[in-house]
């Protein structure tokens, strides 16, 4: 059997990576760097996996502990050659090669996509580790006391084990004591498979002692969600519902909430996507295969390496500065003056997009406004996300928008690199550090 030592990781990366590991029959050591090097010579792993921090005013984070431990394995024999995966802040090449003398092989830069790690781990210990590669977007989100949790595309195992550790880790940070958890899944479309995923990612939920059934609502139109929830005593008291503004109004504590049920869609839902770590956390939600096209889908004419973004809005000032501004990325983006001209390729002639900036309020001689364009998209069982680009400042429109399927809501005017940026956070376009 494998064995695998990790050294001064944070809880959330050791006990997620620990019990993946275990699932696939791998011995896991921990330590801290004061005590590794006994417990490197104790275990005698296939391979260590060291988490480094930079502590304040230090311009390295190899500390004087690391810089033993490293001399110490290195004269041994027995251990020298063991090698070694970091994971860390940003440094020179120059740094990390300096390392590659004690064993290092691969370095992280933090937060790593763990689909990339596990790749590097199976190379070492010369085994395949079993990764679900089901397209997933996983975000959270924290209001006061309500924690968002959004699913979109589908239900990936590995996304929502991960869930049940960032989950600990928000409430812990954050001294939750009794947390509402608002989970919604409006863009999915499950089937009878998906039942144990489901079964998963509930239990994940609820394994945290501080969240309470009662507190816990699924805002949901598929029909197996609530049939899944209402057949399962172990849910009981969970509720499912249909619209938004009906969850808000429930999980909202009026006299501790800033504004009013609304505002915590503009406020929080809207805010980054990667919740209170400030992307400081070891473990991406979002992994390097979420950036991959999937292998059936049909080539375009640029062989699918560029970001096709569809602009529907009858202002042509703005249609003129977004082309100008995704061209400056190497983006293709393709104009739209009217929804129905968009629909009419969308789905009539199966256009494919990557991302659609759609504004709300257009022209509406042709009998479609934005509104109309979300709905037709999630009639039509198209996932492409969409992010509403208006004027409409009220709250009531942020939330429709939210609920017909919108990832995102732009509030106009907005400079061209602003929406740049917030269509490549929902493409989550990261590339692997």
């Amino acid at each position: 059997m494998a064995k695998v030592l990790i050294i001064d990781a944070e809880a959330l990366f050791r006990d997620f990576i620990r019990d993946k590991l275990q699932s696939e029959h791998v011995e896991v050591e921990t330590a801290t760097v004061r005590d590794a090097y006994m417990k490197l010579l104790n275990a005698l792993p296939d391979l260590i996996i060291l988490n480094i921090e930079r502590e304040e005013d230090s311009a390295s984070p190899i500390t004087e502990n690391l810089q033993d431990f490293f001399q110490k394995k290195k004269r041994d024999p027995n251990v020298g050659r063991t090698p070694i995966i970091i994971l860390g802040p940003v440094i020179e090449r120059e740094e990390v090669a300096k390392l590659i003398p004690f064993g290092v092989i691969k370095y992280f830069t933090k937060p790593i996509k763990f689909d990339v790690f596990f790749e590097s781990l199976g190379k070492v210990l010369k085994g395949r580790f079993i990764v679900d590669s089901t397209p997933c977007v996983l975000d959270l989100h924290l209001n006061n006391n309500v924690i968002f949790i959004e699913i979109a595309l589908g239900l990936n195992r590995e996304k929502i084990s991960l869930l049940k550790y960032k989950l600990d880790e928000l409430i812990e940070n954050n001294e939750l004591a009794y947390p509402k958890v608002v989970l919604m899944m409006t863009s999915l479309s499950l089937s009878f498979v998906d039942g144990l995923n489901l079964e998963l990612l509930f239990n994940n939920i609820l394994s945290n002692s501080h969240i309470v059934r009662t507190y816990v609502k699924v805002l949901s139109l598929d029909t197996i969600v609530s049939e899944l929830i209402c057949g399962h005593p172990e849910y009981e008291g969970i509720e499912v519902v249909q619209n938004l503004s009906e969850v808000l109004t429930k999980v909202v504590d009026r006299k501790d909430a800033k504004g009013e049920a609304t505002d915590i869609i503009a406020n929080a839902i809207l805010a980054n996507t990667e919740g209170d770590e400030g992307g400081m956390s070891t473990v991406e939600m979002r992994f390097a295969a979420d950036a991959v096209k999937e292998e059936n889908e049909p080539p375009s004419e640029d062989n699918g390496t560029t970001i096709r973004v569809a602009v529907v809005d009858d202002d042509q000032v703005v249609r003129t500065l977004l082309q100008k501004a995704f061209t400056t990325i190497g983006a293709k983006a393709e104009l739209f003056s009217t929804s129905k001209e968009f629909i009419e390729r969308a789905i009539n002639e199966n256009r494919k997009f990557d991302v659609v900036i759609l504004d709300i309020f257009m022209d509406g001689t042709n009998g479609m406004g934005g509104f109309d364009v979300l709905s037709t998209l999630k009639k039509s069982g198209i996932q492409t996300p969409v992010i509403v680009y208006s004027q409409a400042i009220q709250k009531e429109m942020i939330v429709k928008s939210l609920s017909l399927g919108a990832r995102s809501y732009l509030l106009k005017p907005q400079k061209p690199g602003a929406v740049i940026q917030k269509t490549m956070e929902v493409l989550n376009a990261g590339k692997e550090l």
